[in-house]
């Protein structure tokens, strides 16, 4: 029978799969034809807005790609793709598997086999996001304009609920890393409105169950007061709001502290009181980056990188890089295992750098209570040394007189 009668009969049985709900999937494998790189197809049916659709996997050597396709579409496409280059293709549903399979001698085989799997995957185009801050009715949401008293999410809130939520999920992941009863008092320094503080308190104290303090340091006197009543409404005995700066607050006993956005070097004197205070735990978002920007246009040093900073867009991004790879080195130096990464708070804000400071627990790291001084063990001096050569020489070749957080340290 000629390759075209086994692939009508391929077609009809998918047909007959889809109309019952048994189908699987489809994978077609074997590539001949004449497209660069491209070595598999998978097919799954997806709904998208109530609407049954076919998304295509194309799988190249280094990536994928995956497009929609209305049912019909996508089976025209099917044969198509069969007739170019593709030699075989198998159907997977609940009941059979069907391969069809074109060799290369011309000679084609259709076999029915066992099925690999006898339930139908989910047809989900977008699994159902499940959150570690639930949209309840909690009065902090509410009272911050989140929700409706019913729990229900205002639209022009949307963004800024799924906000807050992504915030949670990377201090929920970091958190989890600390040895258990570590966080006893929280400090987010810059808190604003509050949002992150009232959801991070939530999610310490409601799906943790920990026994720890956390406090808002705002240097706006509205905010703190605002968040004071919407923490007495909610009954968040342990959480407080102060008035105050960054660098004036005392952060003795704090075992996380968080700094979102604070500018410049107020990011500085947040990892700085984090440090002081031997945090276990140091979380910032930086935010502009002019202390360094000034300092390299002063000295305009030249360098393999010097023709970049004619261009003020590059110049900015280069301070940044400088700034937070320096703030990265002195965590570092003193016994902080660093991490720095790039995420996106939000649709509607651009992407951010986030830097991360885990407390080292080896063995000749600094205790709790003790001050901040150099670490003894032979090995943790040469790492320090090796540090403040890193330090100094990025410095030197980037024209930096000094880095404020260096300078706030005295190293």
């Amino acid at each position: 029978m000629p390759f075209q009668e086994y692939l009508k009969e391929f077609i009809s049985i998918l047909n007959q799969n889809l109309n019952s709900g048994s189908f699987v999937k489809i994978s077609l494998g074997n590539y001949h034809g004449d497209e660069a790189e491209l070595k598999q197809i998978l097919i799954r049916k997806v709904l998208i807005k109530t609407e049954d659709k076919f998304a295509f996997t194309f799988r190249y050597k280094a990536r994928d790609v995956v497009k929609n396709y209305v049912i019909d579409e996508g089976i025209a496409l099917i044969s198509k793709h069969l007739n170019e280059g593709f030699k075989i293709c198998t159907l997977f549903t609940i009941q059979n598997d069907f391969i069809l399979e074109e060799l290369n001698n011309g000679k084609v085989i259709f076999r029915t086999l066992a099925p690999s799997t006898k339930e139908a995957p989910s047809a989900q185009h977008d699994k159902k996001k499940v959150r570690i801050i639930k949209a309840d009715s909690k009065p902090y949401l509410t009272e911050l304009k989140i929700t409706d008293v019913e729990g229900n999410v205002f639209k022009n809130a949307q963004d800024k609920f799924r906000q807050i939520n992504h915030y949670i999920e990377i201090l929920s992941s970091l958190i989890k890393e600390l040895p258990a009863g570590t966080i006893k008092k929280v400090a987010d320094m810059g808190s604003g409105k509050g949002y992150l503080t009232f959801a991070l308190y939530d999610y310490l104290h409601t799906v943790l169950k920990l026994d720890c303090e956390v406090v808002g340091v705002e240097y706006r006197q509205d905010m703190v007061d605002l968040c004071n009543n919407v923490a007495e409404k909610s009954a968040f005995d342990q959480l407080k709001f102060v008035q105050g700066t960054i660098e004036d607050y005392d952060a003795k006993d704090v075992n996380l502290l968080i700094a979102l956005h604070a500018c410049d070097t107020a990011t500085d004197d947040a990892i700085f009181k984090g440090i002081k205070a031997n945090a276990e735990l140091i979380v910032v978002a930086p935010c502009c980056h002019k202390q360094i920007r000034k300092e390299i246009e002063r000295h305009k040093v030249k360098n393999d990188v010097s023709f970049l900073i004619k261009h003020g867009i590059f110049l900015e991004r280069q301070a940044e890089m400088v700034t937070d790879g320096i703030r990265a080195l002195i965590l570092e130096y003193f016994g902080y295992k660093t991490k720095v990464f790039e995420f996106i708070s939000d649709a509607h804000t651009p992407k951010n750098v986030l830097i991360v400071g885990v407390r080292s627990n080896d063995k000749g790291a600094k205790k709790k209570g003790e001050e901040v001084k150099s670490l003894k063990t032979k090995a943790e001096s040469e790492r320090q040394a090796e540090v403040l050569q890193k330090i100094k020489e990025s410095k030197e070749y980037f024209g930096i007189g000094y880095h404020h957080l260096e300078r706030l340290l005295e190293i």
